[in-house]
């Protein structure tokens, strides 16, 4: 049973994503640094960013400690957070957090289908919403 579960969760393009993180390396110079931990399942992420003038995210790098389910999401938060404001992140944010629960639609973040499967696993929603609390962590 678990095997099969577990098949379902770590689909071969979530996998890829988790390995796909190299594309947004760590870069300790960049001012805004902020870090997120799931209290169900462990997981944690550092995110760093620079912003524009106009508070949009203009560079970001990540370092992961995370399941392939949260440095998956993290992919998919990374591939679309440049050029994005505090207010969206965390309307982005709040929509997942929403659906998560069963209280709203896929969240209107591009790529955000890659992690539905994840939906149905409980213990991982806090590792889906990590790359979103740090980003919020760093704009504060």
């Amino acid at each position: 049973m678990a095997v099969t579960a577990a098949r379902g969760l770590y689909t071969p393009e979530i996998l890829a994503a988790a390995t796909a993180l190299a594309n947004w390396p760590w870069e300790p110079s960049l001012p805004l640094q902020g870090e997120a931990r799931s209290r169900s399942c462990g997981s944690g992420i550092a995110l760093a960013l620079d912003i524009a003038e106009d508070g949009t995210i203009t560079r970001l790098g990540l370092r992961p400690h995370a399941c392939a389910v949260g440095q998956a999401a993290a992919h998919v938060f990374a591939q679309s957070a440049i050029g994005r404001s505090r207010a969206d992140i965390a309307e982005g944010r709040q929509q997942i957090d929403d659906w998560l629960k069963g209280d709203g639609p896929l969240p209107d973040w591009p790529g955000i289908a890659l992690i539905a499967p994840a939906q149905a696993y409980p213990a991982r929603h806090g590792a889906i919403v990590l790359a979103w609390d740090a980003a919020l962590a760093a704009l504060s």
